[in-house]
């Protein structure tokens, strides 16, 4: 009997653009470790293309919408149809998002403000295309479970357009307030974000055949990290002092600490799951904690509170959607291999040496300024999708 030959393999682009976690998860993770490497060890925390906006509000700003866009792009668009029983984005919807972030991706690699102009349009288009998408499968479903994630969006989209504004007149105070607070949205995404994963996940790590629904967390705390989060956005742009807002962040970063304890469900919360979604609340909630101790005159410099917060915290928490959705959605059952818990470990650590000489704790290490957070940094996305790879680049399941 004739054994008919196995169907070939459909090429990369038809598999890259099948899902929005397939394209946009690898081109986040490669972001995410080539930008700090490049700035930090190929140009000296310099840019060579950079004249009015300094390079380091580059840096924030490729941070934030670059790599951390390309993971929202990546949730979002493969979250959205699983949430709704909608249709998902493929092929050539989604190859349009990627090039517009890839072109501002261009201009924000080297810095040049000459095309800021360019970037800046293509920046607005992805992440107001995003909102538009949101904002009609909410309509198309009469459904108000994306509402919380058009406003988050919308307000990124806000922020992104201000940062932008400042840069083409030269506002740099401006534009670094306005990288502040959209910061500050992203971790008010990723509030709500922890509030749509954590249950299941622990629930499919408390019973993985997925019969019984044991952890059932306070429903106050669905929305009380992003509420808290947008209070404090609020008493930034409305010009409150800096003790308010201080007190304003800690109140945010208590929310996330409070998130953290839905961790405690016996044994199980060491599994680096659950651990992963624990330690990005705390980062954050941290971070937030020690902004609002810097703004009421502890001896801690804000931009060392907002890398825990946004470093430690947000990166963190992109490497877990990164983990968690990259299984789940090529069919693997929910268990961490073993190079993603190094690479959550090779992140914990950029994060220590990025932060702990400027507390004081330990001494700067030898070589260039942060060489060895960028370093471990770049080490930790690098070795996910070295894991990863196989299974976003292949349809098949096991």
């Amino acid at each position: 009997m004739l054994v008919p030959p196995p169907r070939p393999a459909p090429p990369l682009h038809v598999v890259l653009g099948d899902e929005g976690f397939r394209l946009f998860f690898p081109l986040a993770a490669l972001y995410a470790a080539l930008w700090p490497f490049q700035w930090v060890l190929v140009f000296g925390l310099d840019l060579p293309f950079a004249r009015d906006t300094p390079p380091s509000l580059w840096h924030a700003h490729e941070m934030i919408f670059g790599a951390y866009g390309a993971a929202l792009l990546g949730f979002v668009t493969t979250a959205v149809p699983e949430w709704t029983d909608t249709p998902r984005l493929r092929g050539r919807r989604l190859y349009v998002l990627a090039g517009l972030w890839g072109v501002g991706r261009l201009v924000g690699f080297l810095g040049a403000d000459a095309l800021g102009v360019v970037g800046a349009l293509a920046d607005i288009g992805w992440l107001a295309l995003l909102a538009a998408y949101v904002a009609w499968t909410s309509w198309a479903r009469r459904t108000d479970r994306l509402l919380a994630f058009l406003y988050w969006i919308g307000a990124l989209l806000c922020c992104l357009v201000a940062v932008r504004y400042g840069f083409l007149v030269g506002d740099v105070a401006f534009a670094q307030w306005m990288l502040h607070c959209a910061g500050f949205v992203f971790l008010g995404l990723l509030g709500v974000a922890l509030a749509r994963i954590t249950v299941p996940v622990t629930n499919q790590v408390l019973d993985p055949s997925e019969e019984t629904s044991p952890f059932r967390p306070h429903p106050g705390r669905v929305t009380l990290a992003p509420g808290l989060v947008a209070v404090m956005i609020a008493g930034e742009l409305l010009g409150f002092s800096a003790e308010v807002t201080g007190f304003l962040a800690i109140a945010a970063g208590a929310a996330f600490m409070d998130r953290a304890g839905e961790a405690f469900v016996g044994r199980e919360a060491f599994r680096t799951e659950i651990m992963a979604l624990a330690g990005s609340a705390v980062l954050a909630g941290a971070g937030l904690i020690l902004l609002g101790a810097a703004r009421l005159g502890a001896p801690v410099a804000g931009v060392t509170a907002l890398h825990v917060a946004l470093m430690g915290g947000l990166g963190m928490s992109v490497l877990m959607v990164l983990s968690i959705a990259g299984l789940l959605h090529s069919g693997r059952p929910l268990g961490f291999p073993r190079a993603t818990r190094i690479a959550f470990a090779l992140l914990v650590v950029a994060l220590a040496l990025r932060v702990l000489p400027e507390l004081g704790a330990i001494p700067d290490l030898p070589g260039p300024l942060h060489a060895g957070a960028a370093v471990f940094w770049a080490a930790a996305f690098l070795l996910w999708l070295s894991d990863y790879w196989p299974f976003v680049s292949s349809l098949e399941r096991p």
